[in-house]
């Protein structure tokens, strides 16, 4: 159970990235970029990398029309595994109308250079993703639903579903958000841990020159003792500086 549950903290998400600057190529092309710093690496709150620092980089390539393709990386540490590092694949499309976004689209997890032993499951997993956002100043309302056919591990059908708000603070340029999650497991034996909740508190804010930091809660209902002994579900502050490009 160890080894699973040090696998299970994989995906995006670790603090919501601050907005990023568009490069214009032309032929309603544009490409974005953003690189982070960051004293722990969650996905859905289980960390990552075992409560320690990470460095991730993402890039997009988008058109006018809405369609998009992007890329991701991060540097992991799972007990028991090789996996050192996560390089992650979207792709889908966005639809803007007035404060309404809608971005339907999916990823592709994957960790180069893992090779799982006896008694260990494969890492890579694909989910469809649904986003959804309606901005009302100074709230915003996001919400998303995402889906696997084979989670990770190989634990079946996994589902997610998770509403939050963000609140510009006037004055100080700083937004406040929170988050609610919930993970369903079709194989709770073979994913590690049960269905669980999570949620977290946190505030951002731009500094100059592309560059902005981050700071919050992030925790799930997960005991110590259903997460294998380990810390990884334990509730933890996080806090990160991004620069985009």
């Amino acid at each position: 159970m160890r080894k699973r549950l040090a696998a299970l903290a994989i995906g995006l998400g670790l603090i919501s990235a601050p907005a990023m600057a568009q490069v214009d190529l032309g032929s309603g092309f544009s490409v974005t970029g953003t690189v982070t710093g960051a004293t722990d690496y969650v996905f859905r709150n289980i960390s990552q990398t075992r409560s320690r620092p990470a460095v991730q980089g993402s890039v997009e390539l988008s058109h006018e029309t809405g369609f998009y393709i992007s890329t991701f990386a991060s540097n992991v540490a799972f007990a028991g595994t090789d996996a050192r590092q996560e390089v992650d694949v979207s792709g889908g499309w966005r639809y803007t109308a007035g404060g309404f976004t809608a971005d339907i689209g999916g990823t592709w997890y994957t960790y180069p250079g893992y090779s799982n032993q006896p008694g260990q499951y494969g890492l890579n997993f694909a989910e469809g993703i649904l986003r959804l956002k309606y901005e009302m100043e100074p709230v915003t309302f996001v919400g998303t639903a995402a889906y696997s056919p084979n989670f990770w591990g190989s634990s079946g059908d996994g589902y997610y579903v998770e509403g939050g708000i963000d609140v510009k603070i006037p004055g100080i340029d700083v937004t406040l958000s929170g988050r609610l999650g919930y993970q369903w497991i079709e194989r709770n034996s073979r994913f590690g841990a049960p269905d669980y909740l999570a949620y977290s508190i946190y505030v951002s804010r731009p500094i100059a020159y592309g560059f902005a930091v981050s700071a919050g809660w992030y925790g799930t209902d997960i005991s110590q003792s259903e997460c294998g002994g380990l810390k990884i579900c334990d509730g933890r502050f996080i806090a990160s500086l991004s620069w985009t490009f």
